[in-house]
């Protein structure tokens, strides 16, 4: 694909009049922001208003309309009553080069129309710029189309995807891994420093558990051959046995004490944590085999993490003091030698920070963790990325934080999400994350495969359908919304018809194609070597509105943590450019109006392709 050289001077007919700033606004980033801003202008002086008052109420139009603004937002009465300050909008209107006309159907809307040419010019003309600002410094996150510097100066700890070591990868780990991933990127975008970190669950009663299943059911040779099918393996055969002893102990059956599994378990944890050499090193040998599967997982997800952590690295200094501030201040209470945070008045009832055999449990170690984490990265911002049905936890946590007087208590945000439902690690009913992909994988391999000729032009087949299977899979996660649940469906994720990953994927495809298609087609340097009154197709209208959305949809998904906001974004724009490949075309139009569409279409293809490296996904030229 050819790089596009910096625009040049912007055509008299194309300069725009200057308009007041209003704060929220910024016609820099988003040049529809400039376009919104002439339409509350005019209103404003109508109306006698300010245009900070104003410009909250000039709404993207539904179809056939540009931008909107209700009157009754700001005068009261019947239409007819209202038809007063219609008329002096209407009658004190001039053609600019911001907007062609204003219209009103019942006087309670006054619908205004772009001027399209001007409209094109600009948003084709930003596209281009920061693409070029983009691609010469890779590594500034702020400077691609729908990008700001809101964050800039501010730092953002992200503390997401957290497997349990000595597990497989599965589905429910996906999600904190993606909407984290996601995240991160979108403050990014938005000019935050961001750290990310994974957070790995590998401490307490359940690797004392392991331990002790790996000594009844363990094979040295299936360890070191693949560890971590081994390891779940284990978990399983000892939970079931674990679940067995409960019934007999259920039903009346006596098992002495250091022959059941809960009080053997719970024995190793205390070694543990009293730091007895044997348990230690065959924790630590659990820890590092499952660290490296999973970097090489996240490998393939397009995922990276700046910090590994884990609840075996809060320092107990740390334990201890978030445990004596609770108690100095008169926080705790005492249930059968165990020691509580009471925090019933504030309807979250009492939470454990020392168990009776003097151990730490989760709220301890992240009482803890969380202070060392301020100490050592002083964050502006700390987002946990984990599944809603910790909820009450987190907010045990928040609220012990803060009733503790931490300074940080208030910077701290919990990011809730749905189950990928029928899942259990401890019955071993689980979808692991690597059978997906693989499956997601083969199943894209053989699509590609029923077109001999397309296939025979891909340089590496088993790459790309990797990447189409992954596209697959994060999609089909993201593309409701975070908090509601989903059943992971492998046909339906991988279909090319309908709303899924490969339609994305498709779309790009299709626009870097074109290129590729019209080698005879001059490809325009700037938006200034084309005529953009040649752009006046109906359906390239669709794609140049939805265009102009793109920075509010980034805007969305940033502010409410949102990656369905830009999956939804990015079908929307897959249907339109669908809906013109068959009568927009760049091939056989006249040469002015071919170079027009070329451009058009380069510039298509620079924000999905931004949109989709947003939600981490890898764009592919061919499939």
């Amino acid at each position: 694909m050819a790089n596009l050289a910096p625009t040049s001077a912007i055509p008299e007919e194309f300069q725009l009049p200057a308009l007041p700033t209003v704060q929220g606004t910024n016609p820099e980033r988003s040049p529809v922001d400039a376009f919104k801003l002439a339409v509350a202008q005019i209103c404003a002086e109508a109306f006698d208003e300010k245009i900070e008052k104003v410009y909250p109420a000039v709404e993207m139009g539904k179809k056939g309309v540009d931008l909107s603004v209700a009157i009754v937002r700001f005068k009261k009465g019947k239409p007819a009553d209202l038809e007063v300050w219609a008329k002096k909008v209407i009658d004190n209107f001039t053609p600019s080069a911001y907007l062609s006309s204003v219209s009103t159907p019942d006087n309670r809307f006054l619908f205004f129309q772009f001027n399209q040419n001007s409209f094109n010019y600009h948003l084709l003309r930003h596209i281009a710029l920061t693409s070029e600002a983009s691609l010469a410094n890779p590594s500034d996150k702020t400077l691609s189309y729908g990008t700001t510097k809101e964050g800039e100066g501010k730092h953002m700890l992200i503390d997401f995807s957290s497997p349990n070591i000595a597990k497989p990868f599965h589905a429910g780990h996906l999600r904190s891994t993606i909407i984290g991933t996601v995240i991160s990127n979108l403050y990014e975008a938005n000019g935050w420093k961001v750290t990310r970190l994974n957070y790995l669950g590998d401490w307490g009663t359940q690797y004392g558990l392991l331990s002790v299943g790996f000594d009844k059911y363990g094979d040295e040779q299936r360890l070191l051959e693949d560890p971590i099918q081994e390891l779940f393996k284990v978990y399983v055969q000892i939970n079931n046995a674990k679940a067995e002893q409960k019934k007999q102990l259920d039903a009346g059956e006596t098992i002495p004490e250091e022959e059941q599994i809960h009080f053997q378990a719970k024995k190793v944890f205390k070694a543990m944590e009293d730091g007895e050499p044997k348990a230690i090193a065959q924790w630590a040998r659990f820890r590092d085999l499952s660290i490296e599967a999973l970097k090489a997982t996240y490998e393939k997800l397009n995922v990276h993490f700046d910090v590994y952590w884990g609840e075996s690295q809060v320092s107990p200094e740390s334990m201890e003091r978030a445990t004596k501030i609770v108690q100095d201040k008169g926080l705790t209470c005492e249930d059968r030698g165990a020691l509580l945070v009471d925090l019933t008045k504030y309807k979250m009832d009492k939470a454990i920070v020392r168990k009776a055999d003097g151990t730490t449990i989760y709220l301890t170690r992240d009482l803890g963790g969380a202070h060392d984490k301020y100490e050592k990265y002083k964050f502006d911002k700390h987002i946990y990325v984990v599944q809603a049905a910790q909820t009450l936890h987190f907010n045990q946590l928040f609220k012990t934080l803060q009733l503790m007087g931490e300074p940080y208590a208030d910077k701290l945000e919990h990011v809730t999400f749905g189950l990928v439902k029928g899942m259990s690690t401890r019955k071993g009913t689980v979808v692991f994350l690597e059978d997906m992909i693989s499956d997601a994988t083969e199943t894209m391999h053989e699509q590609m495969r029923s077109n001999e000729a397309k296939y025979a032009q891909i340089e590496d087949p088993q790459g790309t359908s990797a990447i189409i299977g992954t596209t697959a899979v994060k999609i089909q996660d993201m593309a409701g919304k975070r908090v509601n649940d989903y059943d992971f469906d492998i046909k339906r994720c991988t279909s090319f018809e309908g709303d899924f990953g490969p339609f994305i994927q498709y779309s790009h495809v299709r626009l870097c194609s074109v290129q590729r298609k019209n080698p005879n087609v001059p490809v325009p340097i700037s938006v200034n070597e084309i005529d953009v009154s040649l752009l006046n197709e109906p359906k390239i209208n669709d794609i140049m509105y939805h265009l102009a959305l793109y920075p509010t949809a980034v805007k969305n998904a940033y502010n409410q943590s949102e990656p369905s906001q830009l999956v939804t974004w990015c079908f929307k724009l897959s249907h339109l450019v669908g809906a013109a490949w068959e009568t927009v075309k760049v091939s056989y139009a006249e040469e002015e109006t071919a170079k027009a569409r070329l451009y058009l279409y380069i510039q298509t293809r620079q924000v999905l392709a931004d949109a989709m490296r947003l939600l981490s996904l890898t764009p592919i030229e061919r499939m």
